[in-house]
């Protein structure tokens, strides 16, 4: 199980080593292939620019801690607070390759294929069964309801940096992740995307 250290780092540094990890929920579970990063300080796209109730968020909660909200009415999407590494933020977990729990996610999403399960932020959190009360919870204590590394085989994933996608400010951040090839991911890569470019992540 990941610990709370290893959210206290930059929002860069933590989106792209969760590619590859496992999001656990319960039976069911997950590979990350997608995420995206958010800075709290700077950052349009991200709450706290324009909510105080976000900002109390960060001032008040460790790393680790999942960070849920409605997205336009309809989908619950999870978060994760990153804390006390130079730079405060959120991580979005966008997709998982499913791995475990195939049919219960199968009966709450209401279809078959495995590649439509968990590609999306909204699609993800409803095949698990994350509920929205899980907002301000710890992602670092439960081991059933938590991130875990990653085996051998995924740390090494090759990662493709890319715009962030479904927002309408700061979206030329290339601060989106996905892991190289997957058939899983939210959308294909833009044509801005491209390899990782480590320079990028604070301390590199």
């Amino acid at each position: 199980m990941l610990t709370k250290e290893f959210f206290e780092r930059h929002p860069l540094t933590c989106a792209t080593e969760l590619i590859g990890c496992q999001l656990v929920w319960e039976r069911c579970s997950g590979v990350i292939v997608e995420t995206e990063a958010y800075a709290a300080v700077g950052d349009e796209a991200c709450h706290t620019f324009l909510r105080r109730g976000a900002q109390r968020f960060v001032d008040t909660h460790p790393a680790g801690t999942a960070y849920i909200y409605l997205n336009y009415g309809i989908h619950w999407l999870v978060n994760v607070l990153i804390k006390g590494g130079g730079s405060n933020g959120f991580v979005l977990i966008r997709a998982l390759e499913p791995r475990t729990g195939l049919e219960k996610m199968s009966e709450r999403r209401k279809l078959d294929d495995p590649r439509q399960l968990c590609s999306g932020p909204g699609k993800l959190t409803q095949a698990l069964g994350i509920p929205a009360t899980f907002h301000g919870s710890n992602l670092c204590h439960d081991p059933r309801k938590s991130f875990h590394a990653a085996v051998p085989a995924e740390s090494a994933m090759g990662i493709v940096q890319d715009v962030r996608i479904g927002i309408s400010r700061a979206a030329e951040l290339p601060w989106r992740f996905l892991a190289a090839g997957s058939r899983y991911v939210s959308k294909a890569p833009t044509r801005q995307a491209s390899a990782l470019d480590r320079s990028i992540l604070p301390g590199a």
